[in-house]
């Protein structure tokens, strides 16, 4: 078990019942759990090649930036549809319970650019999938996909089993 998970709070009946939701916001406000999420996430890239980080909207902004930052590596936003300000291509995908549209900068993925995914958490694998075709189809090569969480029952590895993928904490069931 990582000491990560001691500072994740469980939900349960959220945001529906029979749901436990892993609450993220937890280790963000103590200082040593953000440091070690960070660290954790850092650790999966040992000895790995990159060019950039990319960190999916929103909440894996908040673990791909001081990534980027503490490694010297671009980080590059992958966003909800609309909230980029220049030529963007995008990609439509399904969640759970509706259907969803990122977007990335064009000029902002170059051919052969070696990219990190970073995101809170792997569920379905859907949205990491919609980011990754969006780089891959600019030229990007997705070199690894590093999630906090893992919520291993509902398969997002299997759907994601083109890629390699680490991840800090992995939670069955519930």
């Amino acid at each position: 078990m990582s000491q990560v998970e001691q500072y994740i709070i469980s939900i349960p009946d959220f945001p529906e019942s029979g749901i436990v939701f892993r609450d993220i916001t937890s280790i963000l406000r103590d200082a040593d759990g953000l440091k070690l999420a960070v660290d954790e996430m850092m650790k999966c890239l040992d000895d790995v090649e990159f060019d950039a980080v990319v960190g999916l909207e929103s909440r894996g902004f908040l673990f791909g930036m001081p990534i980027a930052y503490n490694l010297h590596k671009a980080f590059i936003p992958v966003r909800k549809k609309g909230k980029l300000p220049r030529e963007t291509i995008e990609a439509a995908y399904e969640l759970e319970y509706s259907n969803a549209v990122i977007e990335v900068h064009k000029e902002d993925v170059k051919p052969g650019m070696r990219v990190v995914l970073i995101d809170d958490l792997i569920a379905t694998g859907g949205t990491i999938k919609a980011a990754a075709g969006l780089l891959e189809q600019l030229g990007a090569i997705v070199i690894k996909i590093v999630c906090l969480i893992e919520l291993s029952d509902l398969n997002g590895r299997e759907y994601l089993k083109n890629y390699a993928i680490d991840t800090v904490i992995s939670y069955e069931g519930e």
